[in-house]
């Protein structure tokens, strides 16, 4: 198995710039991962490849406004800061941009507003690559609505006029740094129109990190190290899934961060309450204990994210799904349309 077993050519032009109007128009692309059947819909009539009793597992992580700029002090040179996870009450792992960002380097947080108090901050601890521990003089939370942007893929170009957009309709506890995409696509109506189709959800949490859309730069997918990211499946969560499955319905995950989360906190076949770092990487051979079918959008080539649903689907199959998507002109990543993988 090589890393560029998992690449593909995707041309500029299907890379989605901005979310449809209404979440729940986004296309839907159903594939029985059986016998290779794909059936072409969209997205608000997802209730009919489902059924009574299957759970949704959805990721109810909100994204914070975590990429921050400022200034060296005292030289005035420009830097930006991207929140990657929180260490303690003042002191952040970040990616940081700019030069001379060493240990003991004082920076200044800019407001969005001018005039208005900022934080500044400390470059603590240098990291692998551009990682570097930042240490706040405040708590840096408190200032978000007025130094925080939304941290958006390099991929999209185009200013997203609504942030909420790139928040989950569900979403709830504060952590990520990218957006769980794959849930982008439900609104609350549908979600109350599926309820009486018979179908429930249960909620976990996964807060992203950046890692898991980069793409694996290693020739071996198997020696590319996962950072790790903190998850939590409550107690309540856990009895709704495995009672599911006991009646006979199918855990079907919204995303690749619920299917991570789900499959880190299996012990001896049932789903038990967990609260704590994964870094599970899936790859094809990973034998899933729980989840039986996923929503998901189309990934980067190379990515942790296609290793990961050609583990469910297989590679191949998912290559040839992906190779008759563009050709039906569906929308890649994470403003894109979705797949149903049953």
């Amino acid at each position: 198995m090589r890393t560029s077993d998992f690449d593909y050519d995707l041309p500029a032009s299907f890379i989605a710039q901005k979310p449809l109007e209404q979440r729940d128009q986004s296309r839907l692309l159903v594939l029985d991962r059986e016998n290779g059947h794909i059936h072409h819909s969209v997205f608000k009539d997802l209730g009919k490849f489902l059924k009574s009793g299957d759970v949704l597992v959805v990721n109810e992580t909100r994204v914070i406004p975590a990429r921050l700029f400022g200034r060296k002090l005292p030289s005035g040179g420009r830097i930006e800061i991207l929140l990657l996870r929180k260490k303690d009450q003042l002191t952040w792992e970040a990616l940081v941009g700019g030069k001379g960002l060493i240990t003991g380097k004082q920076l200044q947080v800019e407001p969005i507003n001018p005039g208005k108090q900022t934080p500044q901050a400390e470059i603590v601890e240098v990291l692998e690559g551009g990682r570097r521990l930042v240490h706040f003089s405040e708590p840096v939370e408190d200032f978000f609505a007025n130094i925080g942007h939304v941290p958006l893929p390099p991929y999209i170009h185009q200013r997203l006029e609504d942030p909420e957009r790139y928040q989950t309709v569900y979403s709830k506890t504060s952590g990520s740094a990218a957006a769980p995409t794959a849930g982008l696509h439900f609104t609350r109506e549908l979600m109350e129109e599926l309820k009486t189709r018979g179908l429930r959800f249960a909620t976990v949490t996964l807060h992203v990190g950046l890692d898991t859309f980069a793409p694996v730069n290693e020739d071996d997918p198997q020696d590319h190290v996962m950072h790790t990211e903190w998850c939590q499946v409550t107690q309540e969560s856990a009895d709704q899934v495995n009672q599911a499955k006991e009646e006979g319905g199918r855990v079907i995950a919204v995303g690749t961060t619920s299917i991570r989360t789900l499959e880190s906190a299996v012990r001896d076949g049932k789903l038990m309450a967990f609260e704590g770092p994964t870094s599970l990487f899936i790859l094809p051979g990973y034998q899933f204990k729980i989840v039986q079918g996923m929503i998901t959008n189309f990934h980067l080539p190379r990515s942790t994210l296609i290793m990961l649903v050609s583990a469910f689907a297989g590679r191949e199959r998912i290559l040839s799904t992906y190779e008759i998507a563009k050709h039906e002109g569906y929308r890649f990543y994470s403003f894109g349309d979705a797949m149903l993988i049953i």
